[in-house]
């Protein structure tokens, strides 16, 4: 079995925070895949158990604020019985570029109080999926850009980002945490435009010429002066 915890904060009022798009990651996965169940309570959090890749998988969203996710991840793994290796936890990153993931095993903490949290109740030996949020390039805004919610704009980035991680999330559980970001990347790098079509001729600065170009038009001037009659009386002489 392997458990994955989005981390967040519970109540409406936190639901758009970027602090929060870890709840929105597993929302998004339990959407995309029909064999999870509904969302009950266990464990101080939400919990919905269902299969990924044929895996079972328990999808977690603890609802003891975020500094406190420890204790419901513990809680959790105790029992099952589930090593930190059988522990996938995602979550916002200030130091990565919004739209951008990133996956290791191990770590500190890089202030981040849920994974702090979850380090002290667990070890640190678990799989991490950090979701790039940006940074407001000033420590002292850190704390409103990270509690304040997702703009508009955002979603360009931030919806298909969730479908990727939906789509892919099995390659999560089986360990393939490579392949799960190469496949991220390519559903999220941007198209590149088509160059324009070369009309014929133009490569060779020229212009276009019609390969079969009509006829010129004879008029009454133009007709030929030397017809059929007057040919044969060359050949056989005028006869008087």
């Amino acid at each position: 079995m392997r458990l994955i915890v989005g981390l967040g904060n519970p109540g409406e009022k936190y639901a758009r925070n970027r602090h929060n798009i870890g709840f929105l990651a597993v929302d998004a996965i339990h959407g995309r895949n029909s064999s999870f169940a509904p969302w009950r309570s266990r464990f101080k959090a939400e919990v919905s158990e269902g299969l990924l890749d044929g895996e079972k998988v328990m999808l977690m969203k603890p609802q003891t604020y975020m500094n406190d996710s420890g204790r419901s991840v513990g809680e959790a793994a105790r029992f099952y019985k589930l090593a930190p290796a059988d522990v996938i936890v995602l979550y916002d990153e200030l130091d990565l570029p919004p739209g951008k993931v990133r996956t290791k095993v191990g770590g500190g903490s890089g202030g981040h109080n849920g994974i702090r949290s979850i380090d002290a109740h667990l070890g640190k030996e678990y799989s991490r999926v950090r979701l790039g949020i940006g940074h407001p390039g000033h420590k002292d805004r850190v704390t409103a850009h990270v509690l304040g919610d997702f703009a508009k704009v955002d979603a360009e980035w931030l919806d298909p980002m969730l479908d990727a991680i939906a789509a892919e999330a099995g390659l999560l559980v089986g360990g393939h945490h490579s392949e799960f970001c190469n496949r991220l990347h390519l559903a999220l790098a941007p198209a590149k435009p088509q160059k324009p079509r070369k009309e014929q001729g133009a490569a060779s600065g020229g212009t276009s010429r019609n390969p079969n170009p009509p006829l010129p038009r004879r008029g009454k001037d133009s007709a030929p002066k030397t017809g059929l009659a007057e040919q044969l009386a060359r050949m056989f002489g005028k006869k008087d």
